[in-house]
């Protein structure tokens, strides 16, 4: 909470984020990583390059300021935050420098405006923020039994080429077997060393098989860049260098987007492109744990040879009487394709029955294809606390927007 005398300029400065928002964190990130160069490995150096990373940090103020009496709001943002912090290595002493930066960049870019009230409300209540996060994180951390910032060494057991773009990692620990628990829809972070840029660099990645495996299993595209984002620094990388025997730095499972996959209620895991890892993960289990449950499976891809992990599924269901696939393929070989698939994007309403009128729904792809399957489900009247979605990287805040 914040004081009182706070609070009216915090609400006073909604509408000049709005305004200044991207040129405050500009400042922001370019101040505090001159001061403070170590901190670039903590950082998404192709979001910084792109501008995303500081047009998502102005979102993020902003949302802040516009939900600073609305807990509610808040808290499942703050999740998101502290589980991706977590699996970063985020610590208590990183937040002094992030506030020093932030409120001299605000002082900075609204030069006169910025009054010693206005700074010292933004002091306040970026304050409160970091105690919060540091409070959870440090939650986390002990749940885990581990340091922040600590890592685990693992082997590559294993390299799969799934498809042109997608391959296939499983990894054991160094003595063999899996690395610990976790549950499904949870991600890693994958730490590299980056020679060309000279710093390491993490990313995080959903776990794509069961937690009942005796291995992690991550499945990694190989992104592509274009006018406006460059190319994936370390999926490349791990497309380029990886390969079985080699040593690889990840961090414990993180995250809660996580199904409920014990229950008997019905469920639809939703996904698109690579978004379908956790949702594979959640199969394996429920196939494992609840093999009588009604799911519908239903995936979004570009065409057929861009379709990851299709086989695994099919020898899934067969073991899953209840169990309803439906795949959608922007190109469409009516000759050849699987028999689930229809041309065309996703459409919720040509697999929706009453059946499906209390389950929970799980999405994961890209931001455009979440949007439109929620668009649809809420034409649809499904609750918005039935609608769940996995979100990374510059996007984590959206729910605020």
């Amino acid at each position: 909470m914040i004081s009182n005398q706070a609070r009216p300029y915090i609400e006073a400065s909604v509408p000049v984020l709005q305004a200044h928002g991207l040129a405050i964190t500009q400042v922001f990130y370019n101040n505090m990583l001159s001061a403070h160069p170590n901190l670039r490995h903590l950082f998404n150096e192709g979001n910084q390059a792109s501008g995303i990373q500081q047009q998502a940090l102005a979102a993020a103020v902003f949302a802040y300021a516009a939900n600073i009496d609305n807990p509610d709001a808040l808290a499942p943002v703050v999740s998101r935050i502290v589980h991706k912090h977590a699996s970063l290595g985020i610590t208590k002493a990183h937040y002094p420098i992030v506030g020093e930066h932030l409120i001299g960049a605000i002082a900075e870019v609204l030069g006169e405006a910025a009054t010693p009230e206005l700074l010292a409300a933004w002091v306040e209540a970026y304050g409160a923020l970091a105690d919060v996060l540091i409070q959870e994180e440090d939650r986390l951390y002990g749940e885990k039994q581990i340091l922040a910032g600590d890592m685990m060494r693992v082997v590559v057991a294993k390299r799969v080429q799934d498809s042109d773009e997608v391959v296939s990692f499983y990894l054991e620990k160094e003595g063999g077997g899996s690395p610990g628990e976790f549950l499904p829809g949870q991600y890693i972070s994958v730490k590299v060393f980056l020679m060309a840029l000279g710093l390491s660099q993490m990313r995080q990645y959903s776990l794509s098989d069961s937690p009942e495996k005796d291995y992690w299993r991550i499945s990694v595209k190989s992104e592509r860049g274009d006018s406006v984002s460059p190319d994936g620094m370390v999926s490349n990388w791990l497309h380029s260098h990886l390969e079985p025997g080699d040593i690889l730095d990840i961090s414990p499972a993180y995250g809660d987007f996580t199904p409920d996959c014990a229950s008997n209620d019905a469920i639809v895991l939703l996904s698109a492109g690579v978004g379908i890892t956790p949702m594979l993960s959640a199969l394996h289990s429920i196939a494992h744990i609840q093999p009588q449950r009604q799911v519908v499976f239903a995936h979004a891809a570009l065409h057929a040879d861009r379709h990851v992990h299709e086989n695994e599924v099919s020898e899934l269901v067969k073991g899953m009487p209840n169990a309803l696939v439906h795949y959608f393929y922007d190109e469409f070989d009516a000759e050849g394709d699987s028999s689930y698939a229809v041309q065309g994007p996703m459409t919720v309403a040509s697999f929706w029955d009453l059946s499906l009128a209390e389950a929970q729904v799980y999405m994961c792809g890209p931001k455009g294809f979440m949007l439109m399957v929620r668009n649809q489900l809420m034409d649809m009247d499904v609750p918005l606390t039935s609608i769940h979605r996995e979100i990374f990287g510059p996007d984590l805040l959206e729910g605020l927007m």
